[in-house]
C-alpha cells in the first residue's frame, strides 16, 4: 500500500466539539457525589488527561484510591446525559472535509471510546473525511503520553515529520511534541494562549472556524 502524503491529527473534546465544560460540570458533580469538594477551574485544567489520571491529578496522590473507579463511572454517567445533544464548534466539519479534499489523511486522537466518540463523531458530522480513530480503546496510555498521537500516525501510515496535531490542552500539547508532530492549538477548549504555547504549540487559533479562514497560512497549508 502506497504511504498516504501527509496526516492531520484531530484532538475532539474542547477541538472540534465544544464539550470541555460539560465535562467539568459531570466531573464537579461526580466528585461531590463521592464526598470532595473541588474547583471547577481546577478540572478545567485538567480535561484532556484520561479518566484515571485525571481523578489523581485533580485529588493527589493522598486521595482513597479505591474511590477512583466510582468517581470515573460517576463522570461517565452524568456526561452520558449529554449524548443526544453534543455540539460541534463552528465550522469543524467544514474543517475536516476541507482538509481531506486537500490530500491530507485525517485522523481523530481521543481520549473518548464506545458510545461517546459515537455521539462526538454524529455531532461533527464529517465521518466521510474521518479515514481512522485512535480511540482511548487503543492504547495503553492517555495524552500526555505520545502513545494516542503515535497509534494515529500508525493508522494513517504517515511518519512523524508529515503529520500535524491540532487540539487544545497542554496535554495535546505535549503528547504531540513527545510523538514529534508538529502542533496547532485552538482557544476553544478554555485554555490560554500563553499556556498551549508554553507546552509546545507552533500556531495557535481561535477555533475551528478561524483555523479553516487561515489555511493557507497555517501549518496545515
Amino acid at each position: 500500500m502506497a504511504q498516504a502524503e501527509r496526516a492531520a491529527v484531530f484532538d475532539v473534546d474542547g477541538t472540534l466539539a465544544d464539550t470541555n465544560h460539560l465535562h467539568v460540570v459531570s466531573w464537579w458533580e461526580a466528585f461531590r457525589q463521592a464526598g470532595h469538594d473541588v474547583p471547577m477551574h481546577a478540572i478545567h485544567r485538567a480535561v484532556g488527561l484520561p479518566s484515571t489520571d485525571l481523578v489523581a491529578h485533580v485529588l493527589g496522590d493522598d486521595r482513597d484510591p479505591d474511590q477512583d473507579a466510582g468517581i470515573s463511572a460517576g463522570h461517565k454517567a452524568l456526561y452520558g446525559q449529554y449524548f443526544g445533544r453534543l455540539p460541534a464548534l463552528p465550522q469543524a466539519g467544514e474543517l475536516l472535509r476541507r482538509l481531506h479534499r486537500d490530500g491530507w489523511t485525517v485522523v481523530l486522537a481521543t481520549s473518548a471510546g464506545g458510545a461517546e466518540l459515537g455521539a462526538l463523531r454524529r455531532a461533527i458530522d464529517a465521518d466521510e473525511a474521518i479515514t481512522a480513530t485512535a480511540s482511548a480503546d487503543d492504547v495503553d496510555a492517555g495524552k500526555p503520553s505520545p502513545e494516542p498521537v503515535e497509534h494515529a500516525l500508525e493508522l494513517a501510515g504517515v511518519p512523524a515529520e508529515r503529520a500535524v496535531f491540532v487540539g487544545d490542552t497542554v496535554w495535546d500539547m505535549r503528547a504531540a511534541a513527545r510523538a514529534g508532530v508538529r502542533r496547532v492549538g485552538v482557544l476553544c477548549g478554555g485554555i490560554p494562549r500563553a499556556d498551549l504555547e508554553r507546552a509546545g504549540a507552533d500556531a495557535v487559533y481561535a477555533d475551528p472556524a478561524h483555523l479553516l479562514s487561515a489555511l493557507a497560512d497555517s501549518p496545515l497549508a
